[in-house]
């Protein structure tokens, strides 16, 4: 009952900061939009009527068989010849990130009617790159934060409660490890290995996990000794139980508290790493790689550097707020 009143009392400091909670319904809303980017922008078509028959693409894809395209294994649904009955109802956006838009002279394109934040050097349409992009970054900085976060709370906890030769050999290892240029060393397995999502979480994780592990390790000193740990440890409980039931709910501040930081800084980590070239592999929609063209295209093309740009800074923005939202309800003086 206590826990859950503190919890209650945590909640209603972070309801009242009113920024915290838009920001956090901008990403909610932003996240799920994204989600669903496939229904949102697509060039199959919701449905499809064609030849007297009703098709579903984006949903059940037909084969080109089936509408009678023989010069080509996939279907190009704007090119379909439409005669009277025909129809089809197309996503707001009607192009997928990979999709060029074959009507525009030159590349990029200028924002229009059908293409709202214009495209990029390939003719493919920003809005559904950025739209695309934004699960592959937050994919990406969930993952390096559950890892990170996870070894860290699992490293610093055992330092910090067992103390002794534990907590004196994690330290010399943490110590030699953050010693090590971790961006340079990032950057060369990238180059060696073929860069995808798993990897570049994998790799992030392998040094992401020391910070959060210093406030964890000081959590664990802190409460090993407090009375109702040492209560625990007279009753004759296992070390992991104690642990677990005990320690750990008691030393999550540090973890909420940091959570959103820690997101953005995944999210401007990929964008970095994209944007150099040693990202995700072309042509997997990227904000970094979108800025990379902004770069070469600074003087003709300034819908590449500020649509990209803006998504970044208000995404981070959205996480700042609620990350001094959640410091704020977990500050004791609150």
């Amino acid at each position: 009952m206590q826990f859950s009143s503190l919890t209650a009392k945590r909640w209603q400091v972070f309801l009242r900061n009113k920024i915290a909670v838009v920001s956090l319904s901008i990403l909610a809303v932003s996240l799920v939009c994204s989600l669903l980017s496939e229904w949102i922008a697509n060039d199959r078509p919701y449905i499809l009527r064609f030849q007297g028959k009703t098709y579903f693409p984006i949903l059940f894809q037909p084969s080109a068989q089936e509408l009678g395209v023989t010069d080509s294994f996939s279907v190009e649904y704007k090119k379909l010849p439409l005669q009277a009955g025909d129809w089809a109802v197309y996503p707001p956006v009607a192009f997928n990130p990979f999709q060029s838009n074959e009507k525009l002279t030159q590349f990029p394109g200028p924002p229009s009617s059908e293409n709202i934040l214009g495209t990029d050097d390939r003719g493919r349409d920003v809005f559904a790159r950025l739209l695309y992009g934004f699960r592959i970054s937050f994919g990406y900085a969930l993952g390096t934060w559950l890892m990170t976060y996870l070894i860290g709370a699992v490293l610093g906890l055992s330092m910090g409660y067992f103390g002794g030769s534990v907590d004196f050999i994690g330290q010399r290892l943490v110590e030699v490890l953050n010693s090590v240029p971790q961006f340079f060393l990032l950057i060369i397995l990238i180059s060696i290995f073929e860069p995808s999502l798993v990897l570049l979480i994998l790799i992030t994780s392998t040094f992401g996990w020391i910070p959060i592990s210093y406030y964890i390790r000081a959590e664990g000193l802190r409460l090993r000794k407090l009375e109702f740990v040492e209560a625990a440890r007279a009753l004759g409980l296992p070390k992991w139980k104690i642990i677990l039931k005990h320690v750990l709910p008691n030393a999550l501040t540090p973890i909420v508290t940091f959570s959103p930081f820690a997101i953005a800084a995944g999210i401007t980590g990929l964008a970095a790493l994209d944007y150099l070239g040693f990202g995700l592999a072309p042509p997997t929609p990227s904000w970094g790689e979108l800025l990379n063209q902004a770069k070469k295209h600074f003087t003709n093309a300034w819908w590449l550097a500020f649509f990209p740009s803006a998504a970044i800074f208000f995404t981070l923005s959205c996480l700042s707020f609620v990350g001094e939202g959640l410091r704020n309800a977990f500050d004791p003086k609150q």
